[in-house]
């Protein structure tokens, strides 16, 4: 887990963590003193409003019975408090949160970093000091790694993320693959999503009155035109992606089936690769898969990388366009 961090205080110098204050202003109500924020800024070396925060917070969040007294200029409990509440966390909770913090890799760089980073230092600073669990045999036992890292430009990648948060409309220079230079394009960003560790921006293009998928590794460049769009609520990205086998949605309907060898056929069963399949199974040990698709581009690619271990049964385009990729790469091997 991150290290604490404690915050500044008013003054510039370190003050104690949230938690820790608020404990600090529990022990005062607890003490009959009738703590008010002006005294307990003081002490605490933190301004009246941050105590305020933190009253409202443990009244609020933690449902602590305080009120303020006009007689005696300070707060009270009205009920009895036998203790502070404080954060519970099971072993699997734990464990999950290191999972997640590992998980942080595929963000380095980017414009998530610091507020992830951020909330699990606040988590952190919450946990109690110690905690009857080796975390460091867990964290040698787990890591993620990724072979091919996408390239990002950080300080386009950060502009499309804010515009895409507050409804910005941008202009991009866009490049296509295989081109040299890019082209305008007038977009309104609707959504900023990570698909199998690569980073896609979707948005609707007024070039192409639709809505389009743009890889933010080929923005050129992006300028902010000072408009602003209105998100329309019928947009939803797991909608669209519903019968894609990637980030590529089409306006056809195809229902795919391949037919894996006994060599591929346990690797097939052991990954959900599309919430639509199905499993056939073969009396020689080979397995069919099948699922409907809108587009055919992603899935060619993935058949090809399965070589002499997978045979396109449906669709006959399917088949047709795997034959002739082949082709071409045993053409290129001459």
């Amino acid at each position: 887990m991150p290290a604490k961090n404690p915050s500044r205080s008013r003054s510039g110098g370190l003050s104690r963590p949230p938690l820790e204050r608020m404990m600090r202003i529990h022990q005062a109500i607890l003490s009959d003193q009738f703590p008010n924020a002006t005294n307990l800024a003081t002490e605490l070396e933190v301004s009246s409003k941050s105590i305020h925060r933190d009253l409202e917070f443990m009244r609020d969040r933690l449902d602590l019975p305080i009120e303020y007294d006009p007689k005696r200029y300070g707060y009270h409990y009205t009920e009895e408090v036998s203790g502070f509440p404080t954060l519970q966390i099971t072993e699997g909770e734990l464990f999950a949160m290191l999972v997640a913090e590992k998980a942080l890799q595929q963000y380095r760089g980017t414009t998530f970093e610091r507020p992830l980073i951020s909330a699990f230092k606040k988590i952190s600073a919450s946990l109690p000091d110690t905690i009857s669990l080796n975390i460091a045999d867990w964290e040698q036992s787990i890591s993620f790694h990724t072979t091919a890292v996408p390239k990002l430009n950080l300080e386009v990648f950060d502009q499309l993320a804010k515009a895409a948060s507050n409804h910005q409309r941008v202009v991009l220079d866009y490049r296509k693959p295989g081109q040299k230079s890019g082209s305008k394009r007038t977009v309104d960003p609707y959504h900023l999503a990570n698909v199998n560790g690569e980073w896609f921006l979707f948005g609707y293009c007024h070039t192409r009155k639709d809505i389009r998928t743009f890889a933010p590794a080929r923005i050129l460049s992006i300028e902010l035109t000072g408009e602003s769009f209105p998100r329309p609520s019928s947009f939803s990205l797991e909608k669209r992606l519903a019968d894609s086998f990637g980030v590529h949605a089409g306006k056809d309907s195809y229902t795919v089936k391949i037919l894996f060898t006994e060599w591929a056929a346990d690797y097939i069963r052991e990954k959900q690769w599309h919430p639509s399949q199905k499993l056939k199974e073969r009396r020689n040990g080979d397995v069919e898969l099948i699922f409907r698709l809108s587009s055919l581009i992603e899935i060619q690619r993935w058949i090809l990388g399965w070589g002499g271990n997978a045979r396109v049964l449906e669709p006959v385009a399917l088949r047709e366009s795997v034959a002739k990729a082949a082709q071409s790469i045993l053409d290129n091997q001459q």
